[in-house]
């Protein structure tokens, strides 16, 4: 694989990050998946 192709892919992924979090995020970056991550179970 070489360096063009991983750049490609890199973009595809951000624009796919920045999509979700446009639908899940309600415009804040980051905002549902931190609390599942962090959330305990006791």
């Amino acid at each position: 694989m070489d360096t063009h192709e991983f750049v490609e892919k890199v973009k595809e992924t951000q624009k796919k990050q920045e999509h979700n979090r446009r639908m899940s995020g309600n415009g804040v970056p980051s905002a549902p998946l931190p609390n599942k991550q962090h959330s305990t179970n006791k």
